[in-house]
């Protein structure tokens, strides 16, 4: 896993960040994930195993930073960050991801 990604499973964002100004790039993938699929894999999971609500501080954040919710990498089959989330019910980054498209027009 690279550090980015590892940054994310773990939701350590200050890691994040720092890696993220050192250059790393946003849409990276690893293991056919990029960084904003990861962030919702990785938060429905931690929902799912602790029974805590859903939060979406690292999609948020990523998406701030400019990762983009519609960008499929080819040899995944999990679709856009945003298909992801619905087809997993993580329905909090649905709508985050939703109003952040309608407003990027």
């Amino acid at each position: 896993m690279t550090p980015a990604h590892l940054a994310v499973e773990m939701e350590d964002l200050p890691r994040l960040r720092e890696l993220l100004d050192g250059g790393a790039d946003i849409e990276e993938v690893d293991g056919e994930l990029t960084l904003l699929q990861h962030a919702i894999d990785t938060e429905i999971d931690g929902h799912t195993q602790t029974g805590e609500p859903l939060h979406v501080d690292v999609t948020a954040y990523l998406l701030a930073r400019g990762a983009d919710p519609l960008a499929s990498p080819l040899a995944s089959g999990a679709g856009s960050a945003l298909h992801m989330a619905q087809l997993r019910g993580h329905w909090l980054a649905v709508a985050l991801i939703e109003a952040f498209v309608k407003r990027r027009g």
